[in-house]
């Protein structure tokens, strides 16, 4: 069950929450990446957003792209995730965190045949809603509206880059 309460940080007011395994908005379906909104950027005073990627066996949870504003944590809960970070693939396991830094090609992947979940930490917050805007569309996402949402939020997507990533290790997008 979800608890909250407000608080001040010095600058703004704050809201201070308990979430339970299943509190916070799941967007997207199970065939999908789906993300589960925890404390948004608004949550925190701006400084960072929590957001848990729930992807499907051998699922892409990205086009290769990158961040001018955002780094981003990935703390992998289950499964076993792939990443490349500038020209390097690593694969990290349970308890293992991926960083990507702000200003570095990335993409990340579930390189398993089990679901694969990650809690991704954004810092500073506001990118988790090109997430939400990504899920409004539903089936009408597509690489023109994809690259519109992301262009908003100063993040450059490579679809052509991203490819033999697909292909390489048989992933789903």
């Amino acid at each position: 069950m979800e608890k909250t309460n407000i608080a001040s940080n010095g600058r703004s007011p704050v809201r201070i929450r308990v979430l339970g395994p299943r509190d916070g908005d799941t967007l997207g379906a199970p065939s999908t990446v789906r993300d589960r909104f925890m404390i948004g950027g608004e949550d925190s005073g701006g400084g960072f957003a929590l957001v848990e990627h729930l992807m499907p066996p051998r699922g892409l949870a990205a086009p290769l792209h990158r961040h001018t504003r955002e780094d981003e944590y990935s703390y992998v809960l289950e499964g076993r995730v792939g990443a490349l970070l500038g020209e390097e693939e690593v694969f990290g396991k349970v308890g293992d965190l991926i960083f990507k830094p702000r200003g570095q090609w990335h993409t990340f992947w579930n390189a398993g045949d089990v679901p694969a979940r990650i809690l991704e930490i954004i810092s500073p917050g506001g990118f988790e809603h090109a997430f939400r805007e990504m899920h409004a569309l539903g089936d009408g996402l597509d690489p023109v509206s994809m690259a519109a949402i992301a262009a908003r939020y100063r993040v450059e997507v490579d679809f052509e880059r991203t490819a033999p990533i697909i292909e390489r290790h048989g992933l789903a997008f």
